[in-house]
């Protein structure tokens, strides 16, 4: 069975760090990205099953993020992070890429549940 591969972008260091350490250790491969502008880079060059995107980013922010991935038909289920969960609700309604919008800070068991609801689904 092909290890499926997660991209974690987040500009904390804490928060790249703890989705890893969990996530590789459920299995999964795991690459991470500080900045939208890296996340989009990884995404052009390697195929991803899922993205934890945090919305809050440096250079380039998450919805720009998602704009860039419809327009170049980079088509991968995303979770967005967000402090802010309504209000960035609103603003990503329109990407069908977003399977889920997560509130930070987040219970990590939360975090477990959705992906595998997102990577089964």
């Amino acid at each position: 069975m092909v290890k499926k591969e997660i991209l974690i972008v987040d500009d904390q260091f804490g928060i790249r760090l703890l989705l890893t350490d969990i996530l590789e250790g459920e299995g999964y491969s795991v690459a991470t990205a500080v900045t939208g502008k890296e996340a989009l880079e990884k995404l052009k060059k390697n195929t991803y099953s899922l993205v934890l995107l945090d919305y809050n980013l440096p250079i380039l922010h998450g919805g720009e993020v998602l704009k860039q991935m419809d327009v170049g038909h980079i088509e991968v289920p995303v979770i967005v992070m967000s402090g802010l969960s309504d209000q960035v609700k609103g603003e990503i309604s329109d990407y069908t890429n977003v399977k889920h919008v997560l509130a930070k800070p987040f219970n990590i068991m939360d975090v477990q549940e959705l992906i595998k609801i997102t990577l089964s689904s």
